[in-house]
């Protein structure tokens, strides 16, 4: 399998407000950058939209190390929550609906693709990537912020 180190990031004004995320692929020595946005949607939707976005964007399956600064979605995916709330009909421990069904969905079939290594960074702590991934994921919030 090909390695690719994935890095991503969301960013959202308001919950609900204007979003936007943003990624970094490496694989070979090449880097892509891929970033949009939404005109309104929350942070942990962008979160989880970046690790989508930049999961599809691979041709092949692949070994993934996947680095953000997303609790929520390692958490969600590394404790097996993600996994469990389909289960259960997206019915969380506490009888709650888990949010975000839909993109727990989607992410959890490319997860079925790639062998992926979720890795936690600590957000706004000078991790290069994630400062890259950041000011994508917040230039694309900004955008949809100005449509009126």
């Amino acid at each position: 399998m090909t390695a690719v180190e994935i890095y991503t990031d969301g960013a959202c004004s308001g919950n609900p407000g204007p979003g936007g995320y943003g990624a970094i692929l490496r694989c070979g020595g090449r880097e892509k950058e891929i970033s949009g946005g939404e005109k309104a949607t929350t942070n942990n939707r962008m979160e989880l939209t970046a690790v989508i976005k930049a999961l599809e964007a691979l041709k092949y399956p692949c070994k993934v190390t996947l680095t953000t600064d997303s609790a929520y979605v390692c958490n969600s995916i590394n404790k097996g929550w993600a996994v469990s709330w389909q289960k259960n009909g997206w019915i969380k421990s506490d009888k709650k609906p888990a949010l975000n069904a839909d993109l727990w969905e989607k992410c959890l079939e490319l997860l079925k693709i790639h062998d992926v290594t979720l890795v936690w960074v600590k957000g706004h702590n000078g991790h290069p990537e994630n400062e890259r991934c950041d000011k994508l994921a917040t230039a694309e919030r900004d955008r949809y912020a100005a449509m009126k």
